[in-house]
């Protein structure tokens, strides 16, 4: 331990755990992250941007392997990468040294690591094969991954247009506003507990069907909440852990049928987003329609 630091323990690192995360997180990066940023917390004096930049270095190297075909090494690279990444956040909520320029670099980090991953899977498999089906493969990873953090800071704007709208401007001082990205893409916390609006839940209520649908849809989003994952099963991570992890260590033959799956469901889960965001808008309608447009896209 160096002099004058306090020593953490790893009931300390659990604690700086999301509420809710993504399974691929949960299940297959927190266990390793948690006791990685134990000793980096009591023992090092690595800063949160200190591990974002290890990150996208790592994330670099991954790439290169990538693009030299070493599919298994870049799949190795690719999770340290992200690893480091969820560690950085971790020291950060822990220590208190998160700040502002830090969000930004671990935001942007991400987005250059999958242009780059992406980049040198497209171009060692063309290099390889000749087949232009990975150069579209890796543009249209890319683009879906720019799609995806374009889309959810204006999801965000606009649910916070909402309740400005609804409550005034104070509301938006709230934390899950200004420090919660995630309550972002929780349905059940960005668009309220139940699901539809009050006319077409009266509706539903009508058919057996969709009131046990409904039913099962709270049953398994209490289940997943017990257990810290997000209730949408297919989000930017799972898509990233299957094009550049999953797929890799599966062999050159799973990167198309893989990468299009996992974004077809990506896409899916965002058109689903898009949805509730819809329903919630039209739920908790604006006063001026005009003003709200102006106040989100300007």
């Amino acid at each position: 331990m160096l002099g004058g630091m306090r020593t953490y323990s790893l009931d300390d690192v659990y604690e700086t755990r999301k509420r809710r995360d993504s399974w691929w997180t949960v299940y297959f990066v927190d266990p390793v992250a948690c006791r990685v940023a134990l000793p980096v917390a009591n023992r090092t004096r690595m800063t949160p941007n200190g591990l974002t930049v290890f990150s996208l270095v790592l994330g670099t190297v991954s790439a290169a392997c990538f693009a030299m075909n070493q599919l298994m090494a870049g799949a190795g690279f690719f999770y340290l990468s992200f690893m480091i990444d969820c560690v950085d956040g971790k020291i950060a909520r822990l220590k208190g040294t998160g700040t502002p320029f830090g969000l930004w670099l671990d935001y942007v980090g991400d987005r250059i690591r999958v242009v780059l991953c992406a980049g040198g899977l497209a171009y060692g498999q063309y290099a390889l094969t000749g087949d232009v089906s990975y150069v579209v493969l890796g543009a249209a990873v890319a683009v879906l991954d720019l799609f995806r953090y374009v889309n959810a800071p204006q999801m965000k704007r606009v649910r916070e247009a909402v309740r400005e709208e609804r409550q005034g401007p104070d509301t938006l001082t709230e934390p899950d506003a200004l420090t919660e990205p995630d309550a972002l893409t929780e349905p059940d916390t960005f668009m309220g507990a139940d699901p539809l609006p009050a006319q077409e839940s009266e509706r539903v209520g009508r058919s057996p069907r969709a009131r046990g649908f409904f039913r099962f849809f709270r049953r398994l989003n209490r289940y997943l909440a017990r257990h810290r994952v997000r209730s949408h099963l297919v989000s930017g991570i799972e898509f990233h852990a299957a094009v550049f992890v999953i797929a890799p260590l599966a062999g050159a033959w799973a990167l198309i049928p893989l990468a299009v799956l996992s974004g077809l469901l990506l896409l899916a889960n965002e058109v689903f987003l898009v949805y509730r965001m819809w329903l919630f808008t039209r739920r908790h309608g604006a006063g001026s329609p005009q003003e709200s447009r102006e106040h989100v896209l300007v």
